[in-house]
């Protein structure tokens, strides 16, 4: 029994459980997806308090050992099967030769493959209910739909349930409000307002991108609004309209940039280049914006504008193997620091694409043979790639073993060719670069969401917003509390006094919550003794003299621990 069976089959169990409930109900799809199932509703109006009766449904027929069982029928017979079931109908005019499957009195058109019966669901749990397009297009009627996990074993099952509950704790929206990181308001949907602690981790991670950028990038900056004219060129207005933005100037008609890339051509354009200038690395954290629909927005991970740290690096077709290498190594190191592993996909020619063959073909082979040289293990992901090249994209893994794209290396042979770039070569003839795209964080905004969610708003001394809290046992212990602060400020360390009327154990429940690195309490015994006593968010005690305890937080953000 595969998984994908055992959860195509549970679907089709809710879809005759709601059946039973609610007869008037009219059924969409029901797929397998990853780790779970959905199955689509019309004319359903459930709160979340009825999954629990609808499970119980599932169960008492689940318990009746009911065969799946593949029936073929003839198109009388379809019509007459279907004839109350009018999103079956709308699928039944693509598909040549309709496949049911019975079960019990439940009969679903559907393609298989199934279990051999009910008895073989042993683990499941319907998780939530969600609005859905009908085949996914807005302008078709919203179903509902309900979500649900399905498992081989009841400890699996509950394995996940765990990582379930431990990823709600981690909810990026709620420990962004709860840590006031960052907030969305009505006023500007998907557009991220970030207050100064949010602002804070932003600023840190840029400082670090810029360590690791200043000896071999130049930076850069474009406008944010550019003619459709330069759109066109590009390739955007026809393969990325729908996600872009528009205003007029002058009666001329511009987009706000979806992308950095074609700025950043400009800017090469406006020099002759020599082959001795090349590879030229020229990084860009700008800011774009994208149409998204508002039933994608979720927090920072899909926004409609956001910053992405990209770099074009504008090479000969010699230099392509150790240019992606190099950005291979680059992203690997600033990965490390945040103790985040990955796995890599490489995407080749999508349907929709502009280039040559023999250009997709290179520009595939000279990836692979990067990755391959420095023997980093990856996989084909057909037909993915962006429409002017293939890339390798970053696949990161999170402490609760999610995975989300981030770093991508995007190999271009057409932009350039467009554009008409140049440089001179040795033969003193004018040639055409080759231009890698390449970001590592990705867009910042998401990225630091799934910071927030990996580390549990527990951010590594070097990041947290707030790196000391210093807590003063009454209002006479202020004063040296003060100049314990001094002194850690004056080494660029990040520290706050709590001087409310408070109990210790109050203040220091508050701090946790806050999920400050580092509590300093200062009472009698640490001003007689000139020691200082700690906590860290794990809860560990241990006493030090002030000086030593200044060194060892100034070396830990210093070495970026983790």
């Amino acid at each position: 029994m595969t998984e994908e069976k055992l959860r195509h089959s549970t679907a089709h169990i809710l879809a005759y459980a709601i059946k039973l409930l609610y007869p008037k109900v009219k059924l969409g799809i029901g797929p397998s997806i990853e780790n779970g199932f959905y199955y689509d509703f019309d004319n359903l109006k459930i709160a979340p308090s009825d999954l629990n009766k609808i499970e119980d449904k599932m169960k008492e027929l689940i318990q009746k050992n009911l065969e799946f069982k593949k029936i073929k029928v003839t198109k009388e017979k379809v019509k007459q099967i279907l004839k109350d079931e009018p999103y079956k109908l709308d699928l039944l005019k693509e598909i040549k030769d309709p496949i049911f499957y019975k079960c019990g009195d439940f009969t679903d058109l559907c393609a298989g493959p199934h279990i051999t019966s009910t008895k073989e669901i042993k683990a499941f749990k319907l998780t939530k209910i969600a609005g859905a397009y009908w085949k996914g297009d807005s302008k078709n009627k919203m179903l509902t739909r309900i979500y649900g996990v399905a498992f081989k074993t009841e400890k699996e099952l509950k394995d996940y349930l765990f990582l379930l509950e431990e990823a709600e704790k981690r909810n990026h929206i709620k420990l962004g409000k709860q840590l006031d990181l960052f907030s969305f308001h009505q006023e500007a949907p998907g557009f991220p307002f970030w207050h100064p602690k949010g602002l804070t981790i932003w600023n840190e991670l840029m400082k670090y991108w810029r360590e690791e950028h200043k000896k071999d990038y130049v930076e850069i900056r474009t406008p944010m609004i550019l003619n459709k004219v330069l759109w066109e060129q590009s390739g955007h207005w026809d393969h990325y309209k729908e996600n872009m933005y528009f205003t007029k100037i002058d009666n001329q008609d511009f987009a706000v940039k979806p992308m950095n890339c074609p700025g950043g051509i400009l800017i090469y354009k406006e020099h002759l280049h020599s082959y001795k200038e090349l590879p030229l690395r020229m990084a860009e954290v700008g800011l774009v914006h994208r149409h998204e629909l508002s039933g994608v927005l979720n927090g920072l991970f899909r926004v409609r504008a956001f910053f992405q740290d990209d770099a074009h690096i504008y090479c000969t077709e010699e230099q392509i193997k150790n240019e992606v290498i190099k950005i291979i190594q680059l992203v690997q190191k600033i990965y490390k620091t945040f103790n985040l592993e990955y796995h890599i996909e490489l995407s080749t020619k999508p349907t929709k694409a502009i280039g040559t063959k023999n250009m997709w073909d290179t520009a595939e082979k000279a990836l692979k043979q990067a990755l391959e040289e420095i023997k980093i293990k990856y996989k084909i992901n057909p037909e993915d790639g962006a429409f002017y090249g293939p890339k390798i994209d970053f696949h990161i893994k999170d402490s609760l073993n999610r995975t989300w794209q981030c770093a991508t290396i995007q190999l271009d042979f057409a932009m350039p060719s467009r554009f008409d770039l140049t440089y001179e070569g040795k033969d003193g003839k004018k040639h055409t670069p080759v231009m890698l795209h390449r970001t590592v964080y990705g867009g910042i905004e998401r990225f630091i969401g799934i910071l927030i969610e990996h580390f549990g708003g527990k951010f590594p001394l070097w990041l947290a917003p707030v790196q000391v809290a210093i807590l003063p046992v009454s209002d006479k212990h202020i004063k040296y509390s003060n100049n314990v602060k001094g002194k850690f400020e004056e080494k660029g360390i990040r520290t706050v006094i709590d001087e409310r009327q408070e109990t210790i154990p109050k203040k220091v429940h508050d701090i946790q919550l806050q999920k400050i690195p580092i509590v300093i309490v200062i009472g009698d015994k640490e001003i007689q003794n000139k020691n200082l006593t700690i906590r860290t968010l794990n809860g560990k005690l241990k006493t030090m003299k002030d000086e030593e305890l200044l060194e060892s937080v100034k070396e830990d953000i210093e070495k970026r621990k983790c």
